[in-house]
């Protein structure tokens, strides 16, 4: 049977900032289209560190593990990341375990 618990992620990535307007416009493309096509991605949010706007944080929301997994494999995702392979200087993903998340509709 598939996991019905949340999938929740926390991406730390750096970009070159040479890169850094082309990489925000490829990924705010990515962001909107999972959560308009994508039923199962239930939140992406992205922030840059104040001061260091080359130091992106997206918190990922997902229904479950099989929808995190459906999300690595659609058009919009892979055009993200083969557009932005030479941008990116570092990636680190950790799957995080919520303690409180609340928004409004």
């Amino acid at each position: 049977m598939a996991s019905v618990e949340p999938v929740v992620m926390m991406a730390e990535i750096e970009i070159d900032p040479t890169h850094l307007d082309a990489y925000r416009r490829l990924l705010a493309e990515e962001i909107e289209a999972s959560v308009r096509l994508e039923n199962g991605v239930l939140a992406l949010n992205a922030v840059a560190i104040k001061g260091s706007p080359e130091k992106i944080r997206i918190l990922e929301i997902y229904a479950n593990q099989a929808a995190y997994e459906a999300h690595l494999q659609t058009p919009h995702f892979l055009k993200y990341k083969e557009g932005v392979a030479g941008m990116v200087t570092s990636l680190t993903l950790i799957e995080v375990e919520p303690v409180m998340m609340r928004s409004k509709p």
